[in-house]
C-alpha cells in the first residue's frame, strides 16, 4: 500500500512536471506572437504616415522623387499579408534606410524644414520610430527567451513534440551597423 501511494505520488509529479513545462512553452509562443504583433502595429503606423509624410514633401523635392516612390514601393510590399517574418524584417529593413535617405536628403530643402506639416508628420515619424525600436527590443528579448527554450533540455524535447522551432531575431544588417561617414553628408 505504501509503494502504490508512493508511485501515484512520482506519477503525479511527474504529470505536474510536464504540464509546467508545456504551458511554460505556449506561454512564450504567445508572448512572441504577442510582440510581434507590438512590431506589427508600429510598422503599419509607420506604414500609415509615409504617404502623408511624401503628400506633403513632393512639390520640394521634385529631384529626388525616385526616392519617393522606393518608399512607397516599399511599404504597399510591406503591407501584403502572406508575407513571412523574414521578408518583414526585410522589407522593413529597406523602409529603415529610405527612411535614414529622405532625412539626409530633406536638410537640402529649409523651406521644407520650416513647414508646419512637415515638420509635425516627421515629429510622428521620429515618434513612430522611437516606438519602433522599443516594440524590437521587446519582440528580440521575448524572442530569446522563447528560443532558449526550444533548444535547451528538457524543455526542447516538448517543444520539438509540439512542433515549435526556433523564431528569427530583428538584427541590424552590414550596412546598419556600419558608421556613417561625416564628409558624405555634406
Amino acid at each position: 500500500m505504501e509503494i502504490t501511494l508512493i508511485a501515484i505520488a512520482v506519477v503525479i509529479i511527474i504529470v505536474v512536471i510536464i504540464i509546467s513545462i508545456r504551458n511554460r512553452l505556449i506561454g512564450l509562443k504567445n508572448k512572441v506572437d504577442y510582440a510581434n504583433g507590438s512590431v506589427d502595429a508600429m510598422f503599419k503606423q509607420r506604414y500609415d504616415l509615409i504617404p502623408n509624410l511624401v503628400a506633403s514633401v513632393k512639390q520640394y523635392m521634385q529631384h529626388e522623387s525616385s526616392l519617393l516612390e522606393k518608399l512607397i514601393e516599399l511599404r504597399s510590399q510591406a503591407q501584403k499579408p502572406s508575407l513571412t517574418s523574414e521578408q518583414k524584417i526585410d522589407i522593413n529593413t529597406q523602409i529603415d534606410q529610405a527612411l535614414k535617405s529622405f532625412n539626409l536628403t530633406v536638410e537640402n530643402y529649409p523651406n521644407l524644414k520650416a513647414n508646419e506639416q512637415f515638420s509635425r508628420l516627421q515629429a510622428s515619424l521620429n515618434e513612430c520610430e522611437g516606438q519602433l525600436a522599443a516594440a524590437r527590443r521587446t519582440y528580440n528579448a521575448t524572442v530569446m527567451d522563447y528560443n532558449n527554450a526550444v533548444e535547451m533540455f528538457p524543455t526542447s524535447i516538448f517543444a520539438s513534440s509540439m512542433g515549435y522551432k526556433t523564431k528569427p531575431m530583428i538584427t541590424a544588417t552590414a550596412v546598419e551597423q556600419q558608421n556613417p561617414s561625416v564628409k558624405d553628408l555634406f
